[in-house]
């Protein structure tokens, strides 16, 4: 569980993140949810976009990927999300957050 002073210090790392995933119409595949594994246990910290033609909200998108990968919740605004997970390898990881 992300304290409020770790989740602030992860948006401000999140703002400059280009979308690294596009959700769109097919929703929450298992070929999106394999992608999002991917790039999370690479960057840790990610965004996520979803396009006009899904039919999901994002904070609905956030829930599931959160629950599915074992990730944190940082951020959901507009049709942006963004997730936190620390690497499971240690030599993969990148972010120091502050204390509890």
């Amino acid at each position: 569980m992300l304290t409020s002073k770790q989740r602030a210090q992860l948006r401000a790392m999140a703002n400059p993140l280009e979308d690294v995933v596009l959700i769109g119409k097919e929703g929450l595949t298992d070929a999106v949810i394999a992608q999002v594994e991917e790039v999370l246990e690479k960057r840790e910290l990610i965004k996520i976009k979803l396009l006009e033609t899904s039919f999901l909200t994002p904070k609905t998108v956030q829930q599931a990927l959160c629950e599915e990968l074992d990730a944190e919740p940082v951020q959901c605004i507009g049709t942006k999300v963004v997730i936190y997970r620390q690497a499971r390898n240690p030599k993969n990881r990148k972010i120091e957050l502050g204390r509890a």
